[in-house]
């Protein structure tokens, strides 16, 4: 039970919606910022401006899977107005507050550090990310689908990067019959591709691996698909980018080369926001618990 902890939602997307149900009926006292426009009824909660005296009891922050970007903006899919957090408001916060985020850019960081404040990367727990992996896959297998005019089953694709997300994603392209060939750093990863009964390559060797995809799932968050390798890559290809923003693709060569390129992160949080929100909700609820 989170009886007596006191938490303030700022801002968010459909999948904070799950979070704030969850701690609800957990019996949190919960404020809702930048919720202005929802139209959703959630009981037992209190609806207020951002404003640093709002803040100054609080026991939890949980702010958007997004975080906060470089000048302080926060998104709020349910507000019409601006939200911004400055030096007021983190100074506002009690000591021992939690402050909840599924990523953290160098502001939102600095600004902990600073105060001693605790910082949940929620997006780096592996009891998190490992299950966001199963929409992000979904998510990114129904983009390919829809862009493409040919079934997944019987295509090579190509999977960059065997992180949570590109572990999930091979396992299904393989489970619904596409030829997949993983490419990989580590010599564990590859062993653990081959195990999977998958084909493994090394990422030196990128360059021979797309020379036949029909399409590519790119899961790794720096520049991968160069210019110099999306030169071998065929003009029909489909290249779907699931990497948080800006990708490890360059999509103005691939443009100029005619392959059809996207950019598709956070993919849980728009296929999939209840389930997606609901993996969140039990993690905050989980940790809130613990340090009640």
């Amino acid at each position: 039970m989170l009886t007596g902890i006191k938490m303030a939602f700022v801002g968010g997307d459909a999948r904070i919606i799950e979070v704030i149900k969850q701690a609800s009926e957990l019996d949190a006292s919960i404020i809702l910022i930048g919720f202005d426009q929802l139209e959703t009824p959630l009981p037992d909660t209190v609806k207020k401006g951002l404003a640093p005296d709002v803040l100054a009891g609080v026991d939890a922050v949980v702010l958007p899977v997004s975080g906060v970007d470089e000048e302080g903006k926060v998104q709020a899919q349910f507000s019409s107005e601006l939200l911004v957090l400055d030096d007021t408001h983190f100074d506002a916060l009690p000591g021992h507050v939690q402050i909840f985020t599924g990523i953290a850019r160098k502001r939102l960081t600095a600004a902990c550090q600073e105060r001693g404040l605790r910082l949940i990367k929620l997006m780096e727990l592996d009891e998190v990310a490992i299950l966001n992996s199963i929409p992000s896959a979904e998510g990114a297998i129904q983009y390919a689908m829809q862009h493409t005019d040919f079934t997944i089953h019987g295509s090579n694709a190509v999977v960059l990067g065997f992180g949570r997300c590109g572990i999930t994603l091979a396992r299904m392209l393989h489970g619904i019959g596409a030829k997949v060939t993983v490419c990989a750093r580590r010599e564990a990863d590859l062993a653990r591709v081959q195990e999977m009964n998958v084909a493994a390559c090394a990422m030196t060797d990128i360059r021979e691996a797309v020379q036949g995809a029909d399409l590519i799932f790119n899961t790794v968050p720096s520049p991968i698909l160069t210019a110099d390798v999306l030169a071998k890559v065929p003009k029909s290809c489909v290249i779907i980018d699931i990497a948080s923003a800006p990708g490890g693709t360059d999509f103005r060569f691939a443009d100029k080369r005619g392959i059809k390129a996207m950019l598709a992160p956070s993919l849980p949080g728009i296929v999939a926001p209840r389930t997606a929100g609901q993996i969140l909700a039990r993690t905050v609820c989980r940790l809130l618990g613990e340090h009640a």
